[in-house]
């Protein structure tokens, strides 16, 4: 089972290859995305990362909030569930 990662507070030129680089070290992960406004393409300033270990998402977690990427303290928590 994989588990969702939130990251907020990203710099706006901060890519999703930039964001799987950053949670490499702590574990596999499945997928990185920066999220991006529909109609002008820019980063929204967050984003979302998948790892395939639930304990390893944990550690990323522990080991990454606060720290700084491109010049801004990021906030890193588990994903909350998307209302349908």
């Amino acid at each position: 089972m994989s588990t969702n990662v939130y990251v907020g507070n990203l710099s706006f030129s901060t890519d999703s290859a930039a964001l799987r680089a950053l949670f490499a070290p702590h574990g596999e992960v499945s997928s990185a995305q920066v999220v991006q406004d529909r109609e002008t393409g820019r980063s929204r300033g967050f984003g979302f990362v998948e790892m395939t270990s639930a304990d390893e998402a944990q550690q990323a977690i522990a080991a990454l909030n606060g720290t700084n990427l491109d010049g801004r303290q990021l906030t890193i928590s588990l994903a909350r569930a998307r209302a349908k």
